[in-house]
């Protein structure tokens, strides 16, 4: 049976353990993490700051991946330091689907179809587990978080403002 997205695919391939957690995405929303958070923290019971979005940030000319808590801001200055670059700005959104392969609200860090440079923010270590993007709306994955870092081959940096 194949995965239901990529980055399932990719966490199966890796042997690592997680949990899907899927809801029904309202298209009527374009807030698609704190959509996430209020669903989530009401039918899973954890915390706002457990549930991490998937942010792509141009480093001028490259592509690169913060993995932040959904109530935070990115920091660019700090994700550019994290990723080796000297400046950051918000990728455009055709970039981010061409890149990925997924739709923005649906970005996983994991499976993406051009693996791009990873930094979750070092807040995640504090929690046994987090969720993450499942590569679809209305789709998280809980992992640990040394997961999510081994599997992406991530930095672990502050990069919230």
């Amino acid at each position: 049976m194949a995965a239901a997205t990529p980055a399932i695919a990719a966490l199966e391939a890796a042997g690592l353990p997680f949990q899907m957690h899927k809801y029904k995405h309202d298209r009527r929303r374009d807030d698609y993490g704190d959509e996430a958070v209020a669903i989530t923290m009401k039918t899973l019971g954890v915390e706002a700051a457990q549930i991490f979005k998937t942010l792509v940030v141009d480093l001028g000319g490259t592509l690169g991946v913060a993995v932040i808590p959904v109530p935070n801001k990115l920091s660019l200055k700090a994700v550019a330091k994290a990723l080796g670059a000297s400046k950051a700005e918000m990728a455009q959104a055709a970039k981010v689907t061409r890149s990925t392969g997924y739709v923005l609200g649906g970005v996983s860090p994991l499976g993406q179809k051009t693996p791009l440079p990873t930094v979750v923010d070092s807040s995640a270590l504090q929690w046994d587990s987090i969720l993450c993007s499942g590569g679809r709306r209305g789709l998280e994955i809980q992992l640990a978080p040394a997961d999510l870092v081994t599997a992406t081959d991530a930095v672990v940096a502050e990069v919230t403002a």
